[in-house]
C-alpha cells in the first residue's frame, strides 16, 4: 500500500520558502514602525515649538504696558526699562550689567483696577507696610482699591526706580508687603508722587542640564519658581533692536481726568527741571541719569548718543552685549539693581527658538542637524532638530512710530 507525504527534500524547500517570506515582512514592518514612530516624534516637535513660540510671543507683545489711569499713566517705557537681557525680579537675579542671550525679563501692568499711589513713604528694607490713596481711580468704596492678599505689585516713580513686591497681608488703606530680591532699588518711595500697581514680571529663560539630558523652556515669576514651558528646547535666543536717536526732551500729558502737561521725553524718565535736583541721586541740579545740563548752552541734552551712522530716525539698528552693558546707569551708576539706560532704546525682539527629538535613537552624531547626538547610526532614522525664528514688536514700546 503506497503511503503519501514529503520527502524532506520537499519540507526543506517549504521550510525555507516560508523563512524568506517571514523575513521579507519582517524587512517591510520595521521601516513602518520606524516611520510610523518618528512621524508621531515629527508632530511632537511641531507642537513643542508652536507652544515654545505661542508663549514667547505672548509675553513679548504686551511688555511694557504701564498703568492705565494716575500720575504716571502710560507705557513704563517712560520711568524705566521693562525689556532686560537678564533675570530681574526673583530670588536669584543676575549681577548690575548683566547680558545673557538665553534670558529675558519682562514686565507689564495688565487691565487691573489695583492702581493707585503711595499714601505713605515706601518701604525702607525688603518687606514692610505702605499706606494707599484710594481716591479718585479705586472702585468706589473700596479702601483697598483693589489690591488682594498674593497679588504681584510694582512701586515706581519718575526717576528710573522700581521695585517688585508680593502683598503678604490687605488691611484698609494698608498693604504689608515682600520683596523676592535682596535689595531694594530704592527705600523710602515718597509719598503721593510714587505710583503702586498691580503688575507682572516674568522671566523666560533656557534650563539647561546636560548630565541628565534635559533642556527646557522655563519661566520664572517674582517668587523664582521656575516652571517648565517646553521640553527639550536645545537653544534659545533673544537679539535687541531700538532707537538710533537718544531720547528729546517733550511736553507730556499725564494723569486725568482731567490730563495736566508736564516735561516729558520720547522715551525714558524726564530730568528734573533746572533749578531742581533728584532727592537721593547725586545728579546734579537738572539733571538725572538720561539726561545732563550742557555747561556751555545751560540747556538740558541726552546722555546718551545717536547709534549707527545717525542717518533716518525710523530705522532701528542692532543692540549689542557692549551697548547694553557701558552705562549710562539708571537710577544712577551705585545703585544695586542699576540698568543700561540704552535699554530704553528697545523697540524690536527676534527670537530664536530650536527643538530636538526626544528620542535619542532618532538623533544622529552631534553636528549642524544636532545639537545633542543621539544613537541612531542609520539616515533613514534621523529627525533633525527644529529650528524657527520670529520677531515682535511689543505695542507698548513704540512710542510714536
Amino acid at each position: 500500500m503506497r503511503e503519501d507525504g514529503f520527502t524532506i527534500v520537499e519540507m526543506a524547500a517549504a521550510a525555507a520558502l516560508t523563512l524568506t517570506i517571514i523575513a521579507i515582512a519582517l524587512a517591510l514592518v520595521d521601516p513602518l514602525q520606524a516611520a510610523f514612530a518618528a512621524q508621531s516624534e515629527a508632530a511632537d516637535m511641531q507642537q513643542r515649538l508652536r507652544v515654545g513660540a505661542g508663549t514667547l510671543s505672548g509675553g513679548l507683545v504686551v511688555a511694557g504696558a504701564g498703568p492705565s489711569r494716575g500720575l504716571l499713566a502710560g507705557p513704563l517705557g517712560h520711568y524705566f526699562a521693562p525689556v532686560l537681557p537678564y533675570r530681574r525680579g526673583t530670588n536669584h537675579d543676575d549681577p548690575p550689567g548683566s547680558f545673557r542671550t538665553d534670558t529675558i525679563t519682562l514686565i507689564s501692568v495688565p487691565a487691573t483696577v489695583a492702581q493707585t499711589t503711595l499714601a505713605t513713604v515706601g518701604p525702607g528694607a525688603v518687606s514692610g507696610s505702605v499706606g494707599l490713596n484710594s481716591g479718585a481711580g479705586c472702585p468706589s468704596g473700596d479702601l483697598r482699591c483693589g489690591f488682594k492678599t498674593g497679588m504681584t505689585v510694582l512701586i515706581f516713580d519718575a526717576s528710573g526706580a522700581y521695585d517688585m513686591f508680593s502683598i503678604a497681608g490687605v488691611e484698609e488703606n494698608t498693604l504689608q508687603i515682600e520683596s523676592a530680591g535682596r535689595n531694594l532699588t530704592r527705600t523710602h518711595y515718597q509719598a503721593n508722587t510714587s505710583t503702586i500697581v498691580e503688575a507682572t514680571s516674568t522671566v523666560y529663560s533656557l534650563k539647561t542640564d546636560a548630565a541628565a539630558g534635559t533642556y527646557q523652556l522655563v519661566s520664572s515669576d517674582s517668587g523664582g519658581a521656575e516652571l517648565p514651558i517646553v521640553d527639550h528646547l536645545v537653544a534659545l535666543r533673544f537679539e535687541y533692536f531700538g532707537e538710533q536717536q537718544p531720547p528729546e526732551l517733550i511736553p507730556r500729558a499725564v494723569g486725568g481726568p482731567p490730563r495736566r502737561w508736564v516735561a516729558g521725553t520720547t522715551y525714558g524718565p524726564a530730568p528734573p527741571p533746572l533749578h531742581e535736583q533728584i532727592w537721593n541721586r547725586g545728579f546734579p541740579f537738572g539733571e538725572n541719569c538720561t539726561f545732563r545740563v550742557d555747561p556751555v548752552t545751560g540747556l538740558q541734552v541726552s546722555r546718551l548718543e545717536v547709534l549707527g551712522a545717525g542717518g533716518a530716525t525710523s530705522m532701528l539698528v542692532p543692540l549689542t552685549n557692549a551697548q547694553l552693558t557701558d552705562g549710562p546707569w539708571c537710577p544712577d551708576a551705585t545703585n544695586v539693581n542699576r540698568w543700561d539706560a540704552d535699554l530704553l532704546r528697545v523697540r524690536r525682539i527676534v527670537v530664536t527658538l530650536r527643538i530636538q527629538a526626544a528620542n535619542a535613537a532618532m538623533r544622529g552624531p552631534a553636528s549642524v542637524l544636532f545639537a545633542h547626538g543621539g544613537t541612531s547610526r542609520n539616515g533613514h532614522r534621523w529627525l533633525p532638530d527644529l529650528q524657527t525664528t520670529f520677531d515682535v514688536t511689543p505695542r507698548n514700546l513704540i512710542f510714536g512710530r
